[in-house]
Protein backbone atom coordinates (compact mmCIF):
# COMPACT_ATOMS: atom_id res chain seq x y z
CA UNK A 1 0.00 0.00 0.00
CA UNK A 2 1.53 3.36 -1.16
CA UNK A 3 1.89 6.09 1.29
CA UNK A 4 -0.60 8.07 -0.82
CA UNK A 5 -3.68 5.40 -0.84
CA UNK A 6 -2.63 5.10 3.28
CA UNK A 7 -3.11 9.09 3.09
CA UNK A 8 -6.29 8.55 1.58
CA UNK A 9 -7.66 5.90 4.48
CA UNK A 10 -7.05 8.31 7.29
CA UNK A 11 -8.86 11.39 5.33
CA UNK A 12 -11.99 12.03 7.06
CA UNK A 13 -13.55 13.46 4.13
CA UNK A 14 -12.46 10.07 1.89
CA UNK A 15 -14.34 7.56 4.15
CA UNK A 16 -17.62 6.79 3.75
CA UNK A 17 -20.31 9.31 5.67
CA UNK A 18 -23.71 7.91 6.49
CA UNK A 19 -26.25 8.30 4.60
CA UNK A 20 -29.66 11.12 5.30
CA UNK A 21 -31.38 7.90 6.42
CA UNK A 22 -29.25 7.22 9.07
CA UNK A 23 -28.63 10.84 10.06
CA UNK A 24 -32.47 11.06 9.96
CA UNK A 25 -33.06 8.45 12.49
CA UNK A 26 -30.12 9.35 14.82
CA UNK A 27 -32.08 12.74 15.21
CA UNK A 28 -34.97 11.16 15.88
CA UNK A 29 -33.59 9.30 18.50
CA UNK A 30 -31.97 11.91 20.28
CA UNK A 31 -35.06 14.17 19.96
CA UNK A 32 -37.21 11.27 21.30
CA UNK A 33 -34.73 10.50 23.87
CA UNK A 34 -35.37 14.45 25.57
CA UNK A 35 -38.64 14.27 27.73
CA UNK A 36 -39.67 17.66 26.54
CA UNK A 37 -39.38 16.59 22.95
CA UNK A 38 -41.20 13.13 23.50
CA UNK A 39 -44.35 14.97 24.95
CA UNK A 40 -43.94 17.51 22.22
CA UNK A 41 -43.90 14.97 19.39
CA UNK A 42 -47.16 12.93 21.32
CA UNK A 43 -49.46 15.92 21.65
CA UNK A 44 -48.46 17.13 17.73
CA UNK A 45 -49.10 13.56 16.49
CA UNK A 46 -52.26 13.84 18.39
CA UNK A 47 -53.44 16.32 16.77
CA UNK A 48 -52.56 15.21 13.27
CA UNK A 49 -54.34 12.26 13.24
CA UNK A 50 -57.19 14.56 14.22
CA UNK A 51 -56.58 16.47 11.50
CA UNK A 52 -56.30 13.82 9.00
CA UNK A 53 -58.88 11.62 10.10
CA UNK A 54 -61.32 14.61 11.19
CA UNK A 55 -64.43 13.36 8.61
CA UNK A 56 -64.44 9.95 10.64
CA UNK A 57 -64.36 11.67 14.46
CA UNK A 58 -67.04 14.23 13.80
CA UNK A 59 -70.25 13.61 14.74
CA UNK A 60 -71.59 16.00 12.24
CA UNK A 61 -70.70 18.25 9.44
CA UNK A 62 -68.14 21.02 10.20
CA UNK A 63 -70.81 23.77 8.86
CA UNK A 64 -73.81 21.79 9.59
CA UNK A 65 -76.10 24.35 10.98
CA UNK A 66 -79.64 22.55 11.79
CA UNK A 67 -79.24 22.46 15.67
CA UNK A 68 -80.75 24.17 18.53
CA UNK A 69 -78.82 27.63 18.46
CA UNK A 70 -76.83 28.49 21.86
CA UNK A 71 -77.10 24.78 23.11
CA UNK A 72 -75.81 23.67 26.22
CA UNK A 73 -73.42 20.86 26.48
CA UNK A 74 -75.06 17.53 26.00
CA UNK A 75 -74.61 13.65 24.54
CA UNK A 76 -75.76 14.66 21.40
CA UNK A 77 -73.48 18.03 21.16
CA UNK A 78 -70.33 17.17 23.85
CA UNK A 79 -69.28 21.45 23.71
CA UNK A 80 -72.95 22.59 22.79
CA UNK A 81 -73.80 24.33 19.66
CA UNK A 82 -73.13 28.00 18.32
CA UNK A 83 -75.41 30.47 17.57
CA UNK A 84 -75.31 29.82 14.08
CA UNK A 85 -76.91 26.32 15.25
CA UNK A 86 -73.40 24.07 14.51
CA UNK A 87 -71.78 21.69 16.30
CA UNK A 88 -69.06 23.02 18.58
CA UNK A 89 -66.93 19.59 18.92
CA UNK A 90 -67.54 19.20 15.42
CA UNK A 91 -65.60 22.31 14.58
CA UNK A 92 -63.00 22.18 16.72
CA UNK A 93 -61.95 18.54 14.99
CA UNK A 94 -62.56 19.83 11.64
CA UNK A 95 -60.68 23.19 12.37
CA UNK A 96 -57.76 21.60 12.99
CA UNK A 97 -56.98 20.65 9.52
CA UNK A 98 -56.59 24.19 8.47
CA UNK A 99 -54.02 25.17 11.28
CA UNK A 100 -51.75 22.39 11.09
CA UNK A 101 -52.28 22.85 7.19
CA UNK A 102 -51.11 26.62 7.04
CA UNK A 103 -48.70 25.87 10.18
CA UNK A 104 -46.96 23.40 8.04
CA UNK A 105 -46.98 24.61 4.85
CA UNK A 106 -46.03 28.16 5.78
CA UNK A 107 -43.23 26.74 7.61
CA UNK A 108 -41.46 25.21 5.48
CA UNK A 109 -42.12 27.92 2.70
CA UNK A 110 -40.67 30.86 5.00
CA UNK A 111 -37.88 27.88 6.17
CA UNK A 112 -36.94 27.47 2.38
CA UNK A 113 -36.75 31.52 1.69
CA UNK A 114 -34.74 31.55 5.08
CA UNK A 115 -32.16 28.90 4.53
CA UNK A 116 -31.64 30.56 0.33
CA UNK A 117 -31.44 34.12 1.50
CA UNK A 118 -29.15 33.08 4.82
CA UNK A 119 -27.06 30.88 2.83
CA UNK A 120 -26.14 33.01 0.04
CA UNK A 121 -26.29 36.39 2.53
CA UNK A 122 -23.22 34.12 4.96
CA UNK A 123 -21.44 33.11 1.52
CA UNK A 124 -20.86 36.15 -0.77
CA UNK A 125 -18.98 39.04 -0.09
CA UNK A 126 -19.52 42.66 -1.51
CA UNK A 127 -21.84 44.61 -2.53
CA UNK A 128 -24.32 41.25 -2.97
CA UNK A 129 -23.79 40.66 0.97
CA UNK A 130 -24.97 44.54 1.28
CA UNK A 131 -27.79 44.35 -0.73
CA UNK A 132 -29.19 40.71 0.50
CA UNK A 133 -28.37 42.71 4.42
CA UNK A 134 -30.61 45.82 3.57
CA UNK A 135 -33.05 43.91 2.76
CA UNK A 136 -33.32 41.19 5.74
CA UNK A 137 -32.61 44.07 8.16
CA UNK A 138 -35.60 45.91 6.84
CA UNK A 139 -37.85 43.31 7.19
CA UNK A 140 -36.67 42.62 10.57
CA UNK A 141 -36.85 46.18 11.53
CA UNK A 142 -40.95 46.69 10.38
CA UNK A 143 -43.17 45.31 12.95
CA UNK A 144 -44.02 41.82 11.90
CA UNK A 145 -47.93 42.18 13.30
CA UNK A 146 -49.03 45.58 11.54
CA UNK A 147 -47.06 44.82 8.37
CA UNK A 148 -49.47 41.23 8.28
CA UNK A 149 -52.18 42.90 9.25
CA UNK A 150 -51.78 45.87 6.74
CA UNK A 151 -51.50 42.85 3.98
CA UNK A 152 -53.88 40.77 5.03
CA UNK A 153 -56.49 43.78 5.19
CA UNK A 154 -55.86 44.49 1.82
CA UNK A 155 -56.08 41.01 0.25
CA UNK A 156 -59.18 40.45 2.71
CA UNK A 157 -61.22 37.28 1.59
CA UNK A 158 -58.15 35.72 -0.36
CA UNK A 159 -58.29 32.36 1.15
CA UNK A 160 -55.49 29.75 2.34
CA UNK A 161 -52.94 31.27 -0.39
CA UNK A 162 -53.23 35.01 1.04
CA UNK A 163 -53.01 34.00 4.79
CA UNK A 164 -49.59 31.56 3.74
CA UNK A 165 -48.33 34.19 1.73
CA UNK A 166 -48.65 36.79 4.08
CA UNK A 167 -46.94 34.49 7.06
CA UNK A 168 -44.22 33.51 4.56
CA UNK A 169 -43.45 37.49 3.50
CA UNK A 170 -43.17 38.67 7.29
CA UNK A 171 -41.58 35.48 9.06
CA UNK A 172 -38.77 34.63 6.74
CA UNK A 173 -36.10 37.35 8.02
CA UNK A 174 -35.14 36.07 11.64
CA UNK A 175 -34.14 32.90 10.33
CA UNK A 176 -31.93 34.15 7.41
CA UNK A 177 -30.31 36.44 9.85
CA UNK A 178 -29.60 33.06 12.79
CA UNK A 179 -28.60 31.24 9.47
CA UNK A 180 -26.37 33.69 8.18
CA UNK A 181 -24.27 33.84 11.16
CA UNK A 182 -23.64 30.35 11.30
CA UNK A 183 -23.16 30.15 7.42
CA UNK A 184 -20.27 32.63 7.89
CA UNK A 185 -18.76 30.40 10.88
CA UNK A 186 -18.23 27.25 8.60
CA UNK A 187 -16.74 29.28 5.53
CA UNK A 188 -13.93 29.60 6.77
CA UNK A 189 -13.65 25.68 7.82
CA UNK A 190 -10.93 23.36 6.32
CA UNK A 191 -13.01 21.49 4.23
CA UNK A 192 -14.94 24.31 2.59
CA UNK A 193 -11.83 25.69 1.74
CA UNK A 194 -10.48 22.98 0.37
CA UNK A 195 -13.40 22.75 -1.92
CA UNK A 196 -13.14 26.06 -2.91
CA UNK A 197 -9.38 25.10 -3.95
CA UNK A 198 -10.61 22.39 -6.11
CA UNK A 199 -12.25 24.24 -8.34
CA UNK A 200 -16.14 23.97 -6.92
CA UNK A 201 -18.78 26.12 -7.67
CA UNK A 202 -20.31 28.56 -5.11
CA UNK A 203 -23.67 26.98 -5.23
CA UNK A 204 -21.90 23.54 -4.81
CA UNK A 205 -20.12 24.56 -1.80
CA UNK A 206 -23.40 26.26 -0.24
CA UNK A 207 -25.54 23.61 -0.72
CA UNK A 208 -23.30 20.30 -0.41
CA UNK A 209 -20.98 21.04 1.84
CA UNK A 210 -22.20 23.77 4.38
CA UNK A 211 -26.04 23.34 4.00
CA UNK A 212 -25.82 19.31 5.36
CA UNK A 213 -23.84 20.58 8.92
CA UNK A 214 -26.59 23.06 9.36
CA UNK A 215 -29.70 20.44 8.81
CA UNK A 216 -30.10 20.61 13.25
CA UNK A 217 -30.62 24.25 13.05
CA UNK A 218 -32.98 24.49 9.99
CA UNK A 219 -35.44 21.78 11.18
CA UNK A 220 -35.67 24.39 14.34
CA UNK A 221 -36.00 27.44 12.06
CA UNK A 222 -38.74 25.02 10.59
CA UNK A 223 -40.31 24.53 14.09
CA UNK A 224 -40.04 28.20 14.99
CA UNK A 225 -41.59 28.89 11.80
CA UNK A 226 -44.50 26.44 12.02
CA UNK A 227 -45.40 27.79 15.38
CA UNK A 228 -45.02 31.89 14.37
CA UNK A 229 -47.38 30.69 11.43
CA UNK A 230 -50.27 28.76 13.89
CA UNK A 231 -50.68 31.70 15.78
CA UNK A 232 -50.69 34.29 13.02
CA UNK A 233 -53.25 32.16 11.05
CA UNK A 234 -54.93 32.04 14.28
CA UNK A 235 -54.88 35.67 15.08
CA UNK A 236 -55.66 36.77 11.53
CA UNK A 237 -58.91 34.88 11.11
CA UNK A 238 -59.73 36.34 15.20
CA UNK A 239 -59.44 39.61 13.68
CA UNK A 240 -61.80 39.01 10.57
CA UNK A 241 -58.98 39.50 8.44
CA UNK A 242 -59.24 35.88 6.30
CA UNK A 243 -61.76 33.77 4.86
CA UNK A 244 -64.56 34.26 7.38
CA UNK A 245 -66.62 31.21 5.64
CA UNK A 246 -64.26 28.79 6.43
CA UNK A 247 -63.62 26.51 9.84
CA UNK A 248 -60.70 27.32 12.06
CA UNK A 249 -59.84 27.53 14.98
CA UNK A 250 -59.54 30.99 14.41
CA UNK A 251 -62.89 31.61 12.73
CA UNK A 252 -64.18 29.81 15.78
CA UNK A 253 -62.90 32.47 18.05
CA UNK A 254 -64.28 35.11 15.49
CA UNK A 255 -67.43 34.01 15.15
CA UNK A 256 -67.66 33.51 19.17
CA UNK A 257 -66.40 37.06 19.91
CA UNK A 258 -69.51 38.53 17.41
CA UNK A 259 -72.09 36.27 19.06
CA UNK A 260 -70.72 37.63 22.37
CA UNK A 261 -70.62 34.09 23.77
CA UNK A 262 -69.10 35.42 27.38
CA UNK A 263 -72.47 37.01 27.59
CA UNK A 264 -74.70 34.20 27.00
CA UNK A 265 -72.59 31.73 29.01
CA UNK A 266 -70.84 30.05 26.36
CA UNK A 267 -67.11 30.40 27.45
CA UNK A 268 -66.22 27.32 26.01
CA UNK A 269 -66.37 28.53 22.65
CA UNK A 270 -63.26 30.84 23.33
CA UNK A 271 -61.69 28.44 25.51
CA UNK A 272 -61.74 25.11 23.47
CA UNK A 273 -60.05 26.38 20.27
CA UNK A 274 -57.56 28.70 22.17
CA UNK A 275 -56.57 25.70 24.14
CA UNK A 276 -55.88 24.04 21.12
CA UNK A 277 -54.04 26.92 19.52
CA UNK A 278 -52.14 26.75 22.51
CA UNK A 279 -51.24 23.04 22.82
CA UNK A 280 -50.41 22.62 19.08
CA UNK A 281 -47.77 25.75 18.97
CA UNK A 282 -46.73 24.29 22.69
CA UNK A 283 -45.79 21.05 20.70
CA UNK A 284 -44.00 22.72 18.22
CA UNK A 285 -42.04 24.08 20.97
CA UNK A 286 -41.30 21.46 23.05
CA UNK A 287 -40.27 19.52 20.17
CA UNK A 288 -37.68 22.14 19.61
CA UNK A 289 -35.19 21.35 22.71
CA UNK A 290 -34.81 18.10 21.42
CA UNK A 291 -33.37 19.82 18.04
CA UNK A 292 -31.42 22.08 20.17
CA UNK A 293 -29.88 18.79 21.85
CA UNK A 294 -28.77 17.54 18.35
CA UNK A 295 -26.89 19.78 17.67
CA UNK A 296 -25.51 20.38 21.34
CA UNK A 297 -24.67 17.30 23.33
CA UNK A 298 -24.05 19.56 26.35
CA UNK A 299 -28.32 19.55 26.22
CA UNK A 300 -29.24 15.76 25.99
CA UNK A 301 -30.98 14.36 29.10
CA UNK A 302 -29.47 11.37 30.97
CA UNK A 303 -25.86 12.75 29.89
CA UNK A 304 -23.28 12.84 32.65
CA UNK A 305 -21.95 16.77 33.09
Amino acid sequence: MTSTQMLKLDDPAQQKQPGPLRTIGRMIRVIWSNNKAKLGMIILAIFLLVAIFAPLLAPYGAQTNTFERNADASPAHWLGTTAAGEDVLSQLIYGAQVSVLVGFVAGILATLVAVAVGLSWGYIRGFGADVIGFIVNLFLVIPALPLMIVIAAYLQNGGFGVIIAVIVVTGWAWGARVLRSQTQSLRGRDFVTAARFSGDRAGRIVFREILPNMTSLIVGSFFGAATSAILAEAGLEFLGLGDSSIVSWGTILYWAQNSNSLLTGQWVLLFAPGLCIALLAMSLTLINFGVDAVSNPRLREGKSK
